[in-house]
């Protein structure tokens, strides 16, 4: 139970860790530098995905560049409590994409808990505060979506261990990433030089603490427990992905985004309870 709310903790601080990178990293450039760490550091462990290659390629760029790329560029923007409530959309979207692909039953209360999801995340979209910042959250609403398109592909993989899937993703998406921040951005070197403690602090946290640590307790807490016994600890992820930007950043606590951030936790709740079981790894989160 303290492994799985300490991994709880680790993913939800890690959205205001992500946002201190990003006031001194281009957002691209930092996503390249996590996933170079995590090639790094799991590739040694990694087993070769045999016949698979072109489908991790495929997830490499959906999940490495397209992903990651649309929610980094939005959480720059964006306050990191509103960021946290927004990406949880993914859950709903992996529902209805599941029933198109692979014709899961939704049924009436998972249809609920979507449509309450997305109400809640409109709520948050109603704040005042938000104004000048709609194409963000809908850079981090595009990137929950994608999230789910590349759940689909994991899916159809042959079974893979988390491992080897983190290592050889982030082997691919390495060089999409630097190739895409060396074409859409500028100033990398300059961004480098200027770092403090903090930049490089956020990369290494991403890396170290979300992927390696974080995610590989999760998969070995996969292997022990059945999916639906731990998938409803995920809950606790946007409301520390709140407090995390309130406490760390100074970000409000308004009233929108509590109703709002209230709402989307509940129908994603429905969403996760009533969903069919299963044990292959999900795609990699913020």
């Amino acid at each position: 139970m303290l492994l799985i709310l300490g991994i709880m903790l680790l993913w939800g601080i890690n959205f205001a860790v992500a946002k201190v990178g990003l006031q001194q990293l281009p957002p691209i450039f930092l996503v390249a530098s996590r996933f170079l760490l995590v090639a790094l550091l799991l590739l040694p462990f990694a087993k070769r995905p045999e016949g698979q290659w072109g489908a991790i390629i495929a997830i490499a760029f959906t999940l490495g560049l397209l992903h990651f790329s649309f929610m980094f560029n939005g959480l720059k923007t964006i306050d990191a409590a509103t960021a946290a409530i927004a990406i949880q959309l993914q859950v709903p979207f992996a529902s209805l994409l599941a029933a198109v692909f692979f014709k899961d039953k939704l049924g009436w209360r998972r249809a609920l808990g979507m449509a309450i999801s997305f109400v809640g995340v409109a709520v948050v979209a109603g704040e005042p505060r938000l104004g000048g910042q709609y194409l963000a959250l809908g850079l981090i609403i595009t990137a929950s979506f994608i999230w789910s398109i590349a759940n689909v592909q994991i899916k159809r993989l042959n079974p893979i261990d988390g491992v080897s899937l983190n290592a050889w993703v982030a082997v691919f998406a390495t060089p999409l990433l630097f190739a895409a921040s060396l074409i859409l951005e500028d100033g990398q070197a300059e961004a480098v030089r200027q770092a403090d403690f903090w930049a490089y602090f956020a990369v290494v946290y991403q890396a170290v603490v979300v992927v390696v640590i974080g995610y590989g307790s999760w998969y070995w807490l996969m292997r022990r427990y059945q999916i639906n016994q731990i998938m409803p600890a995920t809950l606790l992820v946007p409301p520390i992905g709140v407090l995390s930007g309130v406490v760390f950043l100074g970000e409000d606590l308004t009233l929108n985004l509590i109703a709002g951030g209230l709402m989307t936790v509940v129908g994603v709740a429905i969403i996760i309870i009533r969903r069919p079981k299963t044990t292959a790894p999900e795609a990699e989160r913020l």
